[in-house]
């Protein structure tokens, strides 16, 4: 009976000690949006806890996704933009790369959740019993889930001191409701330390010749019709508002008018947001609003890095050759990471968007890239416009043009050089081609036997040791680092030793599993491919090694028509 006392006693401590770890002492902003979708929440959020850092809070940040897709990961480029992943191997939503590049916030699992993930949650504890024979409805157990989440979001980051919570989607869809009906239950039990923002769009009639305020007020009234009432209202706008505007929102609003803040479009880059908003005070705001001591604000990193956009000395081309480009977001993070580089070598980065799978022959190419100081081949997943990448690599190649492969670039850099410098005319991807005799990227044979899509590829970080005295030490000057991966397919180590002959030269490796993760092409000026996605983990205040050596190479290689 002592034993079975002293079991109930140890399982009633660690119920307590879970519950008091899942409680948090951080304060909590939570970004709905209203009148249109793509107002920038993510870009928004990251930008005002970009200043709370700059005042010396810590941050956590958390984006909730309405969609039933347990993650990105298995969503059309189309669809949804690029799957951002962490380095614990989360397909998470592209807001994410948003937080990266302007916060220091631990991002990881925690950081983003889905309706997908949330139901399964609490089906799998339906089915395990958990609820104790009750109906499991939205509310409370839906909604509780949530709850947790929130709670989670902070817990893994050692409390933060403010925690940001953005709510995918638009107020009013249905898709939706449940994490507003959480955060309103959330606030009623940490009033004085949440805080809602919600960001609308003023938008201006070129007919009328008058800014129309009734979407903000339709918006904020759905929003008030769910039991949520606005702190602050965030105003986007194509020029900052008239005072009697901000007025008029904040009388029919009902909030204050020192409330009502102006996000007018910014000109030359999205770097300028977060010093928009800070001229406006909203950061000063919130620290009132959230009884946080006003620190001083200290953005003179990022005032320099916006000096540098508006001031560029030169300008840098390069060709992106992929098959999503008419979808702006699909390779978000390359873009940013490239222009990250391109800021630090003052200069201006102009893409030139490539669709693979218009090439036929070497001319179309070199009209297409005749332009481009350099080239790079991003990721993707399937055959469609993958020969039209291969001919880009011989010509990039043959022609000692600067070229970076990611991910499926790195296997285009490696089937294009065993097809033409070793020979093997038949040399493919089995992810292309399967019966290939000559596999040079083919699966692990642990991957062969996933029949899942989702999650199911190697994902998150791995550490790759680099090989002196190649480009990539040379880029990153480091002799091991940590990066990100996204994908199946791995380079054929049999082909290894007839590729080191020719040339061909593995510069980064995973050594526990023997696995390739950077390729380079030994006499060539520049021309490197990585298996993993360095975008991931690429700063506009520090910009990825290999990044920053590519746009360098494409710069010295400029034909001086780019001035």
């Amino acid at each position: 009976m002592d034993i079975l006392f002293a079991q109930k006693v140890l399982k009633i401590l660690k119920s307590s000690f879970e519950n008091f770890d899942m409680e948090s002492m951080s304060k909590y902003i939570f970004m709905t949006g209203g009148v249109v979708s793509s107002l920038g929440k993510g870009l928004t959020s990251a930008s005002i806890a970009l200043l709370l850092e700059a005042r010396g809070y810590k941050v956590a940040m958390l984006k909730l996704d309405p969609y039933l897709n347990v993650d990105p990961g298995t969503m059309s480029p189309y669809q949804h933009g690029e799957v951002y992943v962490t380095d614990d191997g989360a397909e998470t939503d592209l807001d994410l790369g948003h937080y990266h590049r302007f916060t220091n916030a631990h991002l990881s699992k925690f950081s983003n959740a889905t309706s997908g993930q949330v139901y399964d949650t609490v089906i799998k504890n339906e089915r395990h019993g958990d609820y104790l024979g009750k109906t499991v409805q939205v509310i409370p157990h839906v909604t509780d889930e949530i709850k947790r989440r929130i709670l989670l979001s902070s817990n893994h980051n050692q409390n933060p001191d403010v925690t940001f919570v953005e709510i995918g989607g638009t107020v009013g869809d249905i898709e939706s409701l449940p994490f507003l009906e959480a955060i309103r239950q959330f606030r009623l039990k940490h009033a004085k330390d949440c805080l809602n923002i919600h960001l609308t769009y003023v938008p201006y009639l070129k007919a009328a010749g008058e800014l129309k305020t009734k979407p903000t007020q339709h918006s904020v009234q759905v929003l008030r019709e769910i039991g949520i009432i606005p702190d602050l209202i965030l105003c986007r706008c194509e020029d900052p508002l008239p005072q009697e505007i901000k007025e008029k929102i904040a009388l029919f609003c009902s909030v204050d008018k020192d409330a009502v803040i102006e996000e007018p479009d910014v000109k030359h880059s999205i770097y300028e947001v977060p010093l928009s908003l800070k001229h406006f005070g909203l950061d000063a705001t919130v620290c009132k609003l959230l009884d946080l001591k006003l620190n001083k604000c200290n953005v003179k990193e990022w005032e320099e890095i916006v000096r540098k956009v508006k001031n560029p000395k030169k300008t840098v081309s390069i060709g992106i050759v992929g098959k999503y480009l008419q979808h702006q977001d699909a390779y978000k993070s390359v873009f940013e990471a490239l222009t990250h580089a391109a800021v630090q070598q003052e200069a201006k980065l102009k893409i030139v968007s490539i669709d693979s799978e218009k090439f036929s022959n070497d001319q179309d190419i070199e009209e297409k890239i005749k332009e481009c100081d350099g080239i790079l081949i991003p990721g993707g997943f399937g055959e469609r416009g993958f020969e039209g990448k291969i001919r880009v690599a011989k010509y990039a190649r043959e022609n000692n043009i600067p070229y970076f492969g990611i991910c499926l670039g790195m296997q285009v850099l490696a089937v294009e050089f065993v097809r033409n410098v070793l020979g093997h005319s038949d040399a493919n991807s089995t992810e292309m081609e399967p019966e290939t005799n000559t596999p040079i990227i083919s699966l692990l044979s642990e991957q062969s036997r996933v029949t899942d899509l989702g999650g199911t590829m190697r994902l998150g970080a791995y550490t790759t040791h680099l090989t002196k005295g190649t480009k990539a030490h040379k880029a990153y000057k480091e002799n091991t680092v940590s990066e990100r991966h996204r994908h199946r397919y791995e380079f054929n180590n049999a082909y290894i030793d007839e590729c080191k002959e020719k040339g061909l030269v593995i510069s980064g490796q995973y050594k526990e599993k023997s696995l390739c993760e950077i390729l380079e092409i030994k006499d060539h000026p520049w021309m490197l491919g990585s298996q993993f996605h360095p975008e991931f983990k690429s700063k506009p205040t520090k910009p990825h090694p290999l990044f920053a050596d590519f746009v360098k190479a494409s710069i010295n290689n400029s034909k001086g028509n780019h001035g």
